[in-house]
């Protein structure tokens, strides 16, 4: 759902990954499960997933699930196989949903200091056609508010090609996100392993990286 930039560098055509890692996706010798942190926070994501992105070795959502103890995982659009959301909303938890709509709310830290529960972020993962049917189809959704960020991303390589310039892949979305919620240093963990994840997808894809962000 999140994904950016018409002039950006884009990745070359699909191929499959052999032999890959049933957890980062990638090929066992660029695994990076190594890398993914264990961070238990307050704030709550609820990931809600399209099963065909389930098979899609670009997917990065899966991997904040791995590294957010209080996460969990949703899978929609499965065969006769129909999703109910509604066990999510706990109502200890006040319910965000991250969606650029209309009436979306920019998040900032003026509207986090508003908040007096703690939060459950709903992200759906998916390209956008996939993504924008948890905000259109599902009535129990219907009530949660939606926020958004639109700073512009100014990466020049990404996962996948990009559609707009303030678009970004899933865990970079939620590393945003949680950086208001829960604070710098949980930001720069994820946003990290999302640059592993990136340098190592693009090293098996033998794409040259433009800018080397990580020490893995």
């Amino acid at each position: 759902m999140y994904s950016s930039g018409a002039a950006k560098l884009k990745p070359k055509g699909k191929r499959k990954t052999q032999d890959p890692c049933e957890v980062c996706f990638l090929h066992r010798s660029l695994c990076i499960c190594e890398f993914i942190p264990m961070l238990t926070l307050n704030t709550r994501v609820s990931l809600i997933i399209h099963a065909k992105e389930l098979k899609r070795t670009t997917n990065t959502g899966t991997l904040a699930v791995k590294a957010l103890t209080n996460s969990e995982l949703f899978v929609r659009g499965k065969l006769n196989d129909p999703v109910d959301l509604s066990k999510m909303l706990n109502a200890d938890y006040q319910h965000l949903m991250f969606y650029p709509s209309d009436d979306a709310i920019e998040l900032t830290k003026t509207f986090v200091d508003t908040l007096r529960r703690p939060i459950n972020l709903i992200v759906p993962d998916g390209n956008w056609r996939q993504a924008s049917k948890v905000h259109y189809r599902h009535p129990e959704m219907q009530h949660i508010q939606r926020i958004k960020i639109t700073s512009q991303n100014q990466a020049i390589q990404h996962l996948r090609a990009e559609s707009t310039d303030y678009g970004m892949a899933t865990l970079q979305a939620i590393a945003y996100a949680l950086g208001f919620f829960e604070g710098a240093q949980v930001e720069e963990e994820l946003l990290n392993l999302y640059n592993i994840k990136l340098e190592r997808t693009l090293k098996g894809r033998g794409v040259p990286i433009t800018n080397k962000f990580t020490e893995a």
